[in-house]
C-alpha cells in the first residue's frame, strides 16, 4: 500500500498538482512534502530554455576578414557573446605626465589607436555589446606593487607613486590612473559595462575578470588598448588559454615602439594563430554594419 501511495504522490507531481505522502516515524504519523510541483519543475524547465535561447538567439553567419583566418573560427560572431575589452586606455598610458610619457617614449604611438577605438565603440554601443574596461594602477601604499616592478619603474624615471601633473603615478583614484574622456565607460549601461581594476600587467590571474565574463556569457573577445606589446598581449594570452575566441585589432592597439607592435601581431598570427587572429577596425565595423542590416 506504501508503494502505491508514493507511485500516486509521484503521478500527481508530474501532473503539477503536487502532493505529500506520510509515514511512521517512532510510531507517529508525520506528513511531508514528497515531490516538487509540476509548476516548479516546469518554471526550471522554462528558465533552462530562456537560457539556451539567450546563448544562441543572436548567433549570426558573419565573419570579419583577419589573418591568419576569419574570425570567429567557429562560424560568426555571437552578439550575446563577445565582448570588445579596452585595455588600460588612462592618461598615465597616452596622455602628458603620464607615466609612459614619463619614461620618454613618444606618445603619437600610444594615442593612434584612440581615434578608431572611439568609432568603433560608438557603433558597439549603438548594438548594445558588451564591453569591459581595464585599468591598471596600485593602492595608495604600494602593497599590491611588486618589489622588483617598483624598481625599475624607478630606473626608468616613471617611478610608481612619484608626483606628477596628474597626482601619484599609477595609484588608484589619482587623476592620471582614470581613462580618458574619449573613451570613458558608460556605467550606465548595467550589465553591459564594466570597469577591471588590475595591479599587474595580465588580468586573469589578478583580477575576477574571468567570472564577469563567464557571468555575461561571453566567449569571444575584440581587443584594443595599450600597449600591443605588453598588456595587451598578456590578456590576449591569457583569455586564449582559457578557450576564449580573440581577435586583435591593429589599429586600435599601439605600443611604446612600433617595432614591437608589429611584431606583438606577428606573434599573435603564428602557427595559424596561436593566440588568435588580427583584423583592424574597419574590417569589423563593416561586419558589424552587415549584421545590422540583416
Amino acid at each position: 500500500r506504501r508503494r502505491r501511495r508514493m507511485r500516486r504522490v509521484a503521478l500527481a507531481g508530474v501532473r503539477g498538482r503536487g502532493a505529500r505522502s506520510a509515514c511512521k516515524v517512532g510510531g507517529s504519523r508525520r506528513w511531508y512534502v514528497s515531490v516538487v510541483s509540476g509548476e516548479a519543475k516546469n518554471a526550471a524547465t522554462y528558465h533552462d530554455d530562456q537560457r539556451n535561447q539567450l546563448a544562441t538567439r543572436r548567433r549570426t553567419d558573419v565573419q570579419v576578414k583577419g589573418d591568419p583566418y576569419d574570425w570567429p573560427f567557429d562560424g560568426g560572431i555571437d552578439l550575446d557573446a563577445v565582448a570588445l575589452v579596452c585595455i588600460d586606455f588612462q592618461r598615465d598610458f597616452v596622455a602628458e605626465g603620464g607615466y609612459v610619457d614619463h619614461m620618454g617614449y613618444d606618445l603619437k604611438l600610444v594615442q593612434k589607436p584612440i581615434a578608431p577605438t572611439k568609432a568603433l565603440l560608438k557603433l558597439w554601443r549603438e548594438m548594445d555589446l558588451r564591453v569591459i574596461h581595464t585599468r591598471e594602477g596600485h593602492d595608495p601604499d604600494l602593497a599590491d606593487c611588486p618589489p622588483n616592478k617598483l624598481w625599475r619603474s624607478k630606473r626608468i624615471h616613471g617611478e610608481i607613486g612619484s608626483s606628477g601633473p596628474d597626482g601619484r603615478i599609477l595609484i588608484r583614484g589619482e587623476k592620471g590612473w582614470g581613462i580618458i574622456d574619449e573613451l570613458a565607460p558608460d556605467l550606465k549601461r548595467h550589465g553591459k559595462e564594466a570597469v577591471v581594476d588590475k595591479p599587474s600587467k595580465g588580468a586573469f590571474t589578478t583580477t575576477n575578470i574571468h567570472l564577469i565574463l563567464k557571468c555575461m556569457g561571453i566567449r569571444q573577445l575584440v581587443f584594443s588598448g595599450v600597449t600591443t606589446d605588453v598588456c595587451v598581449h598578456t590578456i590576449m594570452r591569457e583569455a586564449n588559454d582559457l578557450g576564449y575566441e580573440c581577435l586583435l585589432l591593429e589599429d586600435c592597439t599601439g605600443a611604446t615602439n612600433e617595432e614591437n607592435h608589429k611584431a606583438a601581431l606577428r606573434m599573435v598570427k603564428m602557427q595559424g594563430g596561436v593566440f588568435g587572429s588580427v583584423s583592424n577596425s574597419k574590417s569589423l565595423m563593416e561586419s558589424l554594419e552587415k549584421i545590422r542590416k540583416q
